[in-house]
Protein backbone atom coordinates (compact mmCIF):
# COMPACT_ATOMS: atom_id res chain seq x y z
CA UNK A 1 0.00 0.00 0.00
CA UNK A 2 1.40 3.71 -0.67
CA UNK A 3 -0.08 7.25 0.34
CA UNK A 4 -0.42 9.48 -2.79
CA UNK A 5 0.09 12.89 -1.38
CA UNK A 6 -1.52 14.61 -4.33
CA UNK A 7 -4.77 13.49 -2.95
CA UNK A 8 -4.20 15.45 0.38
CA UNK A 9 -6.13 18.91 0.63
CA UNK A 10 -7.63 20.77 3.79
CA UNK A 11 -10.99 22.44 3.50
CA UNK A 12 -12.44 24.67 6.33
CA UNK A 13 -15.99 26.19 6.33
CA UNK A 14 -17.91 27.57 8.84
CA UNK A 15 -20.79 25.34 10.21
CA UNK A 16 -24.60 26.29 11.02
CA UNK A 17 -24.43 25.49 14.72
CA UNK A 18 -22.17 27.26 17.40
CA UNK A 19 -20.55 24.15 18.14
CA UNK A 20 -19.43 23.06 14.43
CA UNK A 21 -16.52 25.07 14.12
CA UNK A 22 -14.82 24.06 10.92
CA UNK A 23 -13.97 20.80 9.15
CA UNK A 24 -10.86 19.40 8.04
CA UNK A 25 -11.08 16.63 4.87
CA UNK A 26 -8.18 14.03 5.38
CA UNK A 27 -8.19 11.92 2.12
CA UNK A 28 -5.88 9.22 2.02
CA UNK A 29 -5.50 7.12 -1.32
CA UNK A 30 -3.92 3.30 -1.29
CA UNK A 31 -3.72 0.35 -3.27
CA UNK A 32 -6.73 -1.40 -2.44
CA UNK A 33 -8.71 0.20 0.31
CA UNK A 34 -8.55 3.73 1.20
CA UNK A 35 -8.45 6.16 4.66
CA UNK A 36 -10.21 8.91 4.37
CA UNK A 37 -12.04 11.10 7.15
CA UNK A 38 -13.42 14.29 8.15
CA UNK A 39 -13.12 16.39 11.12
CA UNK A 40 -15.53 18.37 12.78
CA UNK A 41 -15.22 20.13 16.09
CA UNK A 42 -18.15 19.83 17.78
CA UNK A 43 -16.36 21.96 21.23
CA UNK A 44 -13.93 24.52 21.47
CA UNK A 45 -14.35 25.28 24.82
CA UNK A 46 -12.99 22.43 26.52
CA UNK A 47 -10.73 23.02 29.23
CA UNK A 48 -8.64 19.47 29.35
CA UNK A 49 -10.69 17.23 27.80
CA UNK A 50 -9.75 14.52 29.79
CA UNK A 51 -12.00 11.43 28.72
CA UNK A 52 -14.21 10.37 26.01
CA UNK A 53 -17.18 8.44 26.29
CA UNK A 54 -19.80 7.18 23.67
CA UNK A 55 -23.26 5.46 24.68
CA UNK A 56 -27.35 6.55 24.25
CA UNK A 57 -28.17 8.93 26.50
CA UNK A 58 -31.77 9.40 25.43
CA UNK A 59 -33.14 6.39 24.61
CA UNK A 60 -33.17 7.18 20.63
CA UNK A 61 -30.84 4.47 19.32
CA UNK A 62 -28.01 7.27 18.42
CA UNK A 63 -24.68 6.74 20.13
CA UNK A 64 -23.74 10.39 21.96
CA UNK A 65 -20.57 11.72 23.01
CA UNK A 66 -19.44 12.17 26.15
CA UNK A 67 -17.12 14.36 27.81
CA UNK A 68 -15.34 14.55 31.44
CA UNK A 69 -13.78 18.02 31.69
CA UNK A 70 -11.73 19.44 34.44
CA UNK A 71 -14.81 21.17 36.09
CA UNK A 72 -18.05 19.39 34.43
CA UNK A 73 -19.22 16.55 32.63
CA UNK A 74 -21.04 17.32 29.08
CA UNK A 75 -22.86 15.26 26.95
CA UNK A 76 -23.65 15.92 23.23
CA UNK A 77 -26.70 15.23 21.59
CA UNK A 78 -26.43 12.96 17.93
CA UNK A 79 -27.05 14.30 15.47
CA UNK A 80 -27.18 17.86 16.40
CA UNK A 81 -23.65 18.32 18.88
CA UNK A 82 -26.22 19.77 21.14
CA UNK A 83 -24.59 20.56 24.43
CA UNK A 84 -25.98 19.80 27.99
CA UNK A 85 -24.04 19.61 31.08
CA UNK A 86 -24.79 16.70 33.37
CA UNK A 87 -23.08 18.04 36.43
CA UNK A 88 -20.95 20.83 37.22
CA UNK A 89 -17.84 20.78 39.69
CA UNK A 90 -18.05 18.23 42.69
CA UNK A 91 -14.58 18.11 43.79
CA UNK A 92 -11.86 21.08 44.59
CA UNK A 93 -9.40 19.43 41.84
CA UNK A 94 -10.11 18.38 38.40
CA UNK A 95 -12.29 15.55 37.01
CA UNK A 96 -10.39 12.71 35.84
CA UNK A 97 -12.07 9.78 34.28
CA UNK A 98 -16.08 8.78 33.53
CA UNK A 99 -17.99 5.75 32.18
CA UNK A 100 -21.08 4.87 30.77
CA UNK A 101 -22.94 2.16 29.84
CA UNK A 102 -26.41 1.07 30.03
CA UNK A 103 -27.41 -1.44 32.78
CA UNK A 104 -30.69 -2.05 33.03
CA UNK A 105 -31.57 -1.92 29.55
CA UNK A 106 -33.71 0.94 29.17
CA UNK A 107 -31.42 2.27 26.41
CA UNK A 108 -30.32 5.35 29.09
CA UNK A 109 -26.85 4.94 30.31
CA UNK A 110 -25.85 4.84 33.53
CA UNK A 111 -22.69 7.20 34.87
CA UNK A 112 -20.25 7.15 36.70
CA UNK A 113 -17.14 9.79 37.48
CA UNK A 114 -13.44 9.39 39.37
CA UNK A 115 -12.28 13.24 40.71
CA UNK A 116 -10.30 14.75 42.75
CA UNK A 117 -7.58 14.02 40.57
CA UNK A 118 -4.16 14.67 42.33
CA UNK A 119 -1.60 11.84 41.27
CA UNK A 120 1.41 13.65 43.66
CA UNK A 121 -1.12 12.63 47.13
CA UNK A 122 -1.01 9.23 47.49
CA UNK A 123 -3.10 9.43 50.76
CA UNK A 124 -5.32 12.04 50.79
CA UNK A 125 -6.64 12.60 46.56
CA UNK A 126 -9.61 10.92 45.04
CA UNK A 127 -13.05 10.42 44.64
CA UNK A 128 -15.65 8.29 43.06
CA UNK A 129 -19.63 9.65 42.07
CA UNK A 130 -22.24 7.37 40.87
CA UNK A 131 -24.57 10.19 38.71
CA UNK A 132 -28.32 9.77 38.50
CA UNK A 133 -30.62 11.51 36.30
CA UNK A 134 -32.86 13.98 38.32
CA UNK A 135 -36.95 14.69 36.71
CA UNK A 136 -36.99 16.89 33.98
CA UNK A 137 -34.17 16.33 30.96
CA UNK A 138 -32.70 19.90 31.08
CA UNK A 139 -31.96 19.43 35.05
CA UNK A 140 -28.07 18.70 36.09
CA UNK A 141 -27.83 15.11 37.11
CA UNK A 142 -27.74 14.26 41.03
CA UNK A 143 -24.70 12.53 42.37
CA UNK A 144 -23.75 9.72 45.42
CA UNK A 145 -20.52 9.83 46.57
CA UNK A 146 -18.80 6.09 47.16
CA UNK A 147 -15.66 4.83 48.72
CA UNK A 148 -12.18 5.65 47.26
CA UNK A 149 -8.30 4.66 47.22
CA UNK A 150 -6.21 7.39 46.83
CA UNK A 151 -5.29 8.77 43.13
CA UNK A 152 -8.56 7.30 41.27
CA UNK A 153 -7.66 7.32 37.68
CA UNK A 154 -9.88 4.75 35.23
CA UNK A 155 -12.82 3.49 35.69
CA UNK A 156 -15.58 1.17 33.46
CA UNK A 157 -18.50 -1.06 34.13
CA UNK A 158 -17.83 -4.50 33.65
CA UNK A 159 -20.68 -7.34 32.96
CA UNK A 160 -20.16 -10.40 35.68
CA UNK A 161 -22.34 -13.29 36.07
CA UNK A 162 -25.96 -13.42 35.81
CA UNK A 163 -25.57 -9.99 33.75
CA UNK A 164 -25.12 -8.16 36.78
CA UNK A 165 -22.71 -5.38 36.68
CA UNK A 166 -19.55 -3.94 38.53
CA UNK A 167 -17.97 -0.84 38.71
CA UNK A 168 -14.64 -1.04 38.65
CA UNK A 169 -12.37 1.66 39.39
CA UNK A 170 -8.32 1.99 39.04
CA UNK A 171 -5.74 4.35 41.04
CA UNK A 172 -2.92 5.52 39.51
CA UNK A 173 -1.04 4.60 42.56
CA UNK A 174 -0.88 2.59 45.39
CA UNK A 175 -1.79 3.87 48.55
CA UNK A 176 1.05 5.87 50.18
CA UNK A 177 3.36 5.15 47.13
CA UNK A 178 6.59 7.28 46.82
CA UNK A 179 8.78 7.11 43.18
CA UNK A 180 6.25 4.09 42.38
CA UNK A 181 7.52 2.17 45.03
CA UNK A 182 5.35 1.00 48.03
CA UNK A 183 1.98 -0.80 48.30
CA UNK A 184 0.85 -1.85 44.78
CA UNK A 185 -2.63 -0.12 44.03
CA UNK A 186 -5.94 -2.11 44.39
CA UNK A 187 -8.29 -2.40 41.51
CA UNK A 188 -11.84 -2.39 42.90
CA UNK A 189 -15.12 -3.56 42.50
CA UNK A 190 -18.39 -1.97 43.39
CA UNK A 191 -21.44 -4.37 42.98
CA UNK A 192 -24.06 -2.18 41.39
CA UNK A 193 -26.92 -2.57 43.70
CA UNK A 194 -30.84 -2.87 42.75
CA UNK A 195 -31.21 0.91 44.34
CA UNK A 196 -27.85 2.66 43.35
CA UNK A 197 -28.99 5.72 45.17
CA UNK A 198 -29.65 4.46 48.47
CA UNK A 199 -28.08 1.30 49.13
CA UNK A 200 -24.48 0.70 50.25
CA UNK A 201 -21.86 -0.54 47.27
CA UNK A 202 -20.28 -4.02 48.42
CA UNK A 203 -16.87 -3.71 46.85
CA UNK A 204 -14.10 -6.02 46.39
CA UNK A 205 -10.18 -6.53 45.09
CA UNK A 206 -10.10 -7.76 42.19
CA UNK A 207 -6.17 -7.40 41.50
CA UNK A 208 -3.11 -5.98 43.50
CA UNK A 209 0.17 -6.04 41.84
CA UNK A 210 0.79 -2.98 39.77
CA UNK A 211 2.54 0.02 40.56
CA UNK A 212 1.92 2.93 38.40
CA UNK A 213 -1.08 2.13 36.25
CA UNK A 214 -2.45 4.05 33.62
CA UNK A 215 -5.22 2.44 32.13
CA UNK A 216 -7.55 -0.61 31.54
CA UNK A 217 -10.19 -2.24 29.36
CA UNK A 218 -13.37 -4.74 29.97
CA UNK A 219 -12.49 -7.47 26.81
CA UNK A 220 -14.63 -10.80 26.33
CA UNK A 221 -12.45 -13.15 25.13
CA UNK A 222 -14.16 -16.44 26.26
CA UNK A 223 -17.83 -17.93 26.00
CA UNK A 224 -19.00 -16.90 29.20
CA UNK A 225 -20.70 -14.05 29.77
CA UNK A 226 -19.11 -12.23 31.96
CA UNK A 227 -15.92 -9.70 30.85
CA UNK A 228 -12.54 -10.18 31.94
CA UNK A 229 -10.08 -7.01 32.07
CA UNK A 230 -6.86 -6.19 30.22
CA UNK A 231 -4.66 -4.02 32.63
CA UNK A 232 -1.21 -3.07 32.08
CA UNK A 233 0.92 -0.69 34.38
CA UNK A 234 4.82 -0.80 35.28
CA UNK A 235 5.03 -4.86 36.02
CA UNK A 236 3.47 -5.31 32.48
CA UNK A 237 0.09 -6.22 30.67
CA UNK A 238 -2.18 -8.62 32.45
CA UNK A 239 -4.94 -11.08 31.35
CA UNK A 240 -8.29 -10.86 34.20
CA UNK A 241 -10.99 -13.49 34.32
CA UNK A 242 -13.23 -14.06 36.86
CA UNK A 243 -13.10 -18.18 37.80
CA UNK A 244 -15.88 -18.15 40.42
CA UNK A 245 -15.24 -15.62 43.01
CA UNK A 246 -11.88 -14.91 42.60
CA UNK A 247 -9.96 -13.28 39.34
CA UNK A 248 -7.18 -15.19 38.11
CA UNK A 249 -4.33 -13.43 36.53
CA UNK A 250 -2.54 -14.56 33.78
CA UNK A 251 0.99 -12.14 32.64
CA UNK A 252 0.73 -11.64 28.74
CA UNK A 253 3.91 -8.77 28.07
CA UNK A 254 6.28 -7.40 30.30
CA UNK A 255 7.14 -4.04 28.82
CA UNK A 256 5.89 -0.95 30.72
CA UNK A 257 2.33 -0.65 29.02
CA UNK A 258 0.41 2.84 29.56
CA UNK A 259 -2.61 2.35 27.07
CA UNK A 260 -3.79 -1.21 26.21
CA UNK A 261 -6.94 -1.88 23.78
CA UNK A 262 -7.63 -5.60 22.11
CA UNK A 263 -9.11 -6.27 18.46
CA UNK A 264 -9.24 -9.59 15.92
CA UNK A 265 -6.67 -10.38 13.86
CA UNK A 266 -7.67 -11.79 9.86
CA UNK A 267 -8.06 -15.03 11.54
CA UNK A 268 -10.55 -13.75 14.12
CA UNK A 269 -7.99 -14.19 17.16
CA UNK A 270 -7.94 -11.67 19.82
CA UNK A 271 -5.11 -9.22 19.77
CA UNK A 272 -3.62 -6.96 22.22
CA UNK A 273 -2.17 -3.44 21.96
CA UNK A 274 -0.43 -1.17 24.11
CA UNK A 275 1.53 2.22 24.13
CA UNK A 276 4.52 1.86 26.13
CA UNK A 277 5.49 3.20 28.43
CA UNK A 278 3.27 5.33 30.33
CA UNK A 279 2.73 8.45 28.36
CA UNK A 280 5.07 6.82 25.73
CA UNK A 281 6.23 7.01 22.20
CA UNK A 282 5.64 3.37 20.99
CA UNK A 283 2.91 1.46 19.72
CA UNK A 284 3.25 -2.09 19.78
CA UNK A 285 0.63 -5.24 19.07
CA UNK A 286 0.67 -8.62 20.45
CA UNK A 287 0.05 -11.70 18.63
CA UNK A 288 -1.06 -15.34 20.01
CA UNK A 289 1.03 -18.00 18.85
CA UNK A 290 0.63 -21.29 20.50
CA UNK A 291 1.34 -20.30 24.08
CA UNK A 292 2.85 -16.68 24.06
CA UNK A 293 2.41 -13.30 22.57
CA UNK A 294 4.58 -12.21 19.87
CA UNK A 295 5.52 -8.48 20.30
CA UNK A 296 5.32 -6.31 17.04
CA UNK A 297 6.83 -2.89 17.21
CA UNK A 298 4.70 -0.18 14.86
CA UNK A 299 5.94 2.83 15.78
CA UNK A 300 8.25 4.45 18.35
CA UNK A 301 8.28 7.93 17.22
CA UNK A 302 4.91 9.53 19.39
CA UNK A 303 5.38 12.54 21.96
CA UNK A 304 3.49 12.03 25.19
CA UNK A 305 1.06 8.92 23.74
CA UNK A 306 -2.24 9.00 25.45
CA UNK A 307 -4.72 7.67 23.47
CA UNK A 308 -5.76 4.17 21.29
CA UNK A 309 -8.35 2.57 19.83
CA UNK A 310 -9.28 -0.58 17.56
CA UNK A 311 -12.21 -0.62 14.81
CA UNK A 312 -12.05 -1.68 11.07
CA UNK A 313 -12.20 1.68 9.53
CA UNK A 314 -11.20 0.44 5.96
CA UNK A 315 -13.96 -2.46 5.85
CA UNK A 316 -10.89 -5.39 5.22
CA UNK A 317 -12.76 -7.81 8.04
CA UNK A 318 -10.20 -7.21 10.70
CA UNK A 319 -9.40 -4.21 12.88
CA UNK A 320 -7.06 -1.92 12.71
CA UNK A 321 -5.09 0.55 15.64
CA UNK A 322 -5.52 4.54 15.81
CA UNK A 323 -3.12 6.15 18.41
CA UNK A 324 -2.91 9.56 19.79
CA UNK A 325 -0.59 11.93 21.21
CA UNK A 326 -1.07 15.04 22.91
CA UNK A 327 2.88 16.33 22.88
CA UNK A 328 2.68 18.20 26.87
CA UNK A 329 5.96 16.29 27.79
CA UNK A 330 8.04 16.32 25.95
CA UNK A 331 6.42 18.89 24.33
CA UNK A 332 6.38 19.05 20.19
CA UNK A 333 3.62 18.69 17.38
CA UNK A 334 0.35 16.22 18.46
CA UNK A 335 -0.72 13.73 16.18
CA UNK A 336 -3.55 10.95 15.39
CA UNK A 337 -2.11 7.82 13.06
CA UNK A 338 -4.09 5.07 11.59
CA UNK A 339 -1.97 1.65 11.66
CA UNK A 340 -3.34 -0.75 9.01
CA UNK A 341 -1.52 -4.52 8.87
CA UNK A 342 -0.23 -4.93 5.27
CA UNK A 343 -1.19 -8.39 5.27
CA UNK A 344 -3.17 -11.70 7.64
CA UNK A 345 0.11 -12.27 9.58
CA UNK A 346 -0.37 -8.65 11.20
CA UNK A 347 3.72 -8.56 11.17
CA UNK A 348 4.08 -5.55 9.20
CA UNK A 349 1.85 -2.46 9.31
CA UNK A 350 1.10 0.81 7.20
CA UNK A 351 0.67 4.12 9.21
CA UNK A 352 -0.96 7.09 7.58
CA UNK A 353 -1.01 10.73 9.56
CA UNK A 354 -4.66 11.88 10.08
CA UNK A 355 -4.42 15.10 12.39
CA UNK A 356 -1.62 16.94 13.86
CA UNK A 357 -1.36 20.71 15.51
CA UNK A 358 -5.52 20.33 14.75
CA UNK A 359 -5.84 18.15 18.13
CA UNK A 360 -3.78 17.48 21.12
CA UNK A 361 -4.99 13.86 21.99
CA UNK A 362 -6.26 13.28 25.15
CA UNK A 363 -8.48 11.00 25.06
CA UNK A 364 -10.27 9.42 22.16
CA UNK A 365 -13.23 6.05 21.33
CA UNK A 366 -14.56 4.50 18.28
CA UNK A 367 -17.55 3.88 17.37
CA UNK A 368 -20.26 4.07 14.20
CA UNK A 369 -22.01 7.03 14.66
CA UNK A 370 -24.12 7.45 12.16
CA UNK A 371 -25.46 3.70 11.75
CA UNK A 372 -23.37 3.44 8.41
CA UNK A 373 -21.92 0.68 9.84
CA UNK A 374 -18.23 2.12 9.71
CA UNK A 375 -16.67 3.35 12.59
CA UNK A 376 -15.62 7.10 13.58
CA UNK A 377 -13.18 8.57 15.73
CA UNK A 378 -14.11 11.11 18.41
CA UNK A 379 -10.56 12.52 20.17
CA UNK A 380 -10.38 15.55 23.23
CA UNK A 381 -7.78 17.72 22.85
CA UNK A 382 -6.09 19.17 25.86
CA UNK A 383 -3.87 21.98 24.92
CA UNK A 384 -5.89 22.47 21.54
CA UNK A 385 -9.03 22.76 23.83
CA UNK A 386 -11.33 20.62 21.53
CA UNK A 387 -13.43 17.72 20.95
CA UNK A 388 -13.65 16.33 17.68
CA UNK A 389 -15.07 13.97 15.15
CA UNK A 390 -13.47 12.13 12.75
CA UNK A 391 -16.04 10.65 10.17
CA UNK A 392 -14.85 7.84 8.58
CA UNK A 393 -15.24 8.46 4.87
CA UNK A 394 -13.35 5.69 3.88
Amino acid sequence: MRIDFSSFYFKKEMMKTPYLIFALLFSFTLVGKSPRFEMQTIDDEVGIGYGVQLADMNADGKVDVLLVDKDKVAWYENPSWKKRIIVDHLTRRDHVCLTARDLNGDGRAELALGGEWNPGDTINSGAVFYLFPKKGSEVKWGHRPLPHEPTTHRMHWVKGPGGKYSLIVKPLHGRGNKNNAGDPLKLLAYEYPASPKKEDWASTLVFSHLHNSHNFHPVNWDDDEEEEILITGMEGTWYLDLIGEKWKPTLLAKPFGGEVRDGKDARGKNFVTTIEPRHGSVVACYLKRGDDWKRIQLDDSLKDGHALGTGDFLGLGHDQIVAGWRAMRPSGAPGLKLYVPKDKTFEKWEEYKLSGKEVAVEDLKVADLDGDGKPEIVAAGRQTHNLVIFWNKS
